[in-house]
C-alpha cells in the first residue's frame, strides 16, 4: 500500500502524507513504522534541487504599499490571489517564464502561461484567464513583487478594478506561497527532466498543475485534501449555511 500510494503520488509524497492516507484508510500506523518500510523499499519524496540562477532587474518605488501583509489565511476564496513569475530552462528554447497565479484561500492556480520572453504584454495574459475564469465582481487583493511586468501602466489599467498590493524591496517573504509552489513544482517535476524545448515545458507544467497538484495533490493547508476538494466543500457549506437559513425563515425551527 505505501508502494502504491507513494506511485500515486507521482513519487513526490514522503513518509507524512503517506501516514496521513493509510490512517485515511483504517490502518493505524506510526510515521516513524511508514518511513522505516520506505527506506527497506529504497523509496523516498522526490526533491532535486534547483542548479541554475538567474537575476533580474526590477524597478522599485516607494509608492507601492503591502496590503496584503503576510495574511495568507483569507476566510473565502477569491479574497486575496498571489502572481510570480519564475524560469524553467529548455535546451533548445533557453529559458522559458511561467507566470502563475494563486488563490490564497485554496492554494489552487487558478490560471498560468508559459512565455519565451517576459514582455508584459505576454505575461499579463495570465491576468486576463483569471479574471475570466472566476468572474469576480468584487475588488480583491492581488499580491505580487516589484518586478517591472507588475508596475507597468498595462499591468495598471488590467487590475484597475482589483487592490494591488507588493512585497517590501528585497522580502521575497511577503509572497511566500507563490514562491513556495514555484520551488515545488521544479522539485517535485520539473527537475526530473530534461527538457529539450518551449513544447515540452508547456506539457510538463500542464500536467503538473492541471492533473495533478489542484486536483489531486493533497495539501496541509487543505486539511489534507486537494485544492480542487478545499475549494468545494467550502461552497458546498455556504449552500447547506442558505438551506438552514432559508428553513428557519419559513418555519422558525430546523426540519
Amino acid at each position: 500500500m505505501i508502494r502504491g500510494i507513494y506511485e500515486t503520488s507521482k513519487e513526490v509524497y514522503g513518509a507524512p502524507k503517506i501516514t496521513y492516507i493509510l490512517r485515511q484508510k483504517g490502518l493505524k500506523i506510526s510515521q516513524k513504522t511508514v518511513t522505516n518500510y520506505m527506506h527497506e523499499m529504497g523509496i523516498k519524496a522526490c526533491y532535486i534541487k534547483p542548479k541554475t540562477k538567474t537575476t533580474i532587474s526590477k524597478d522599485f518605488s516607494s509608492k507601492l504599499k503591502n496590503i496584503l501583509k503576510r495574511d495568507f489565511n483569507p476566510e473565502k476564496p477569491d479574497a486575496a490571489w498571489c502572481t510570480d513569475i519564475t524560469y524553467i530552462w529548455t535546451y533548445t528554447d533557453g529559458f522559458v517564464y511561467l507566470t502563475s497565479i494563486m488563490d490564497l484561500y485554496s492554494r489552487k492556480i487558478i490560471a498560468w502561461v508559459l512565455t519565451k520572453d517576459m514582455k508584459a504584454s505576454s505575461v499579463l495574459e495570465v491576468i486576463k484567464r483569471a479574471k475570466k475564469r472566476r468572474n469576480v465582481n468584487h475588488p480583491l487583493v492581488i499580491h505580487s513583487d516589484r518586478g517591472i511586468q507588475f508596475t507597468c501602466e498595462e499591468y495598471r489599467e488590467l487590475t484597475k478594478d482589483l487592490k494591488r498590493s507588493y512585497s517590501k524591496k528585497g522580502t521575497p517573504w511577503d509572497n511566500a506561497c507563490i514562491e513556495s509552489f514555484h520551488s515545488l513544482l521544479k522539485r517535485e517535476w520539473i527537475n526530473r527532466y530534461k527538457i529539450w524545448d518551449y513544447e515540452q515545458a508547456k506539457r510538463l507544467v500542464f500536467e503538473y498543475i492541471e492533473t495533478f497538484y489542484n486536483t489531486v495533490r493533497i495539501h496541509g493547508h487543505c486539511q489534507y485534501m486537494s485544492p480542487d476538494s478545499y475549494e468545494k466543500e467550502y461552497y458546498n457549506r455556504q449552500i447547506q449555511s442558505l438551506q438552514n437559513y432559508k428553513t428557519i425563515n419559513l418555519t422558525g425551527t430546523f426540519s
